[in-house]
């Protein structure tokens, strides 16, 4: 069997994540995957789990948290819920 590297679970059906890096983890779900490699929000610190923003080299879980935390404000938008006929990333 396997040891999560996050909570020391010893579980048959762990599985192996290897990053862009080459380092090699062993987790026995998803939850602790995401606990110890998934990114934290710069700016109200959750967990990023799916695209996110980048501005600078910093991440942010989302367009209002990168618009507070990164300084760009109304240069950044949210796609998803956007008017139609809006462009993202232009002004109305």
């Amino acid at each position: 069997m396997a040891v999560c590297a996050t909570c020391g679970n010893d579980y048959w059906l762990a599985f192996e994540i290897k990053t862009i890096t080459g380092d090699s983890y062993t987790f026995d779900s998803f939850e602790c995957a995401m606990e110890k490699l998934a990114p934290r929000c710069e700016y109200c610190e959750v967990r990023i789990v799916g695209h996110g923003v980048e501005v600078s080299g910093k991440f942010f879980c989302c367009a209002n948290c990168a618009r507070r935390g990164g300084g760009l404000g109304e240069q950044i938008r949210d796609a998803v819920g956007t008017h139609p006929g809006v462009t993202p990333g232009r002004a109305k």
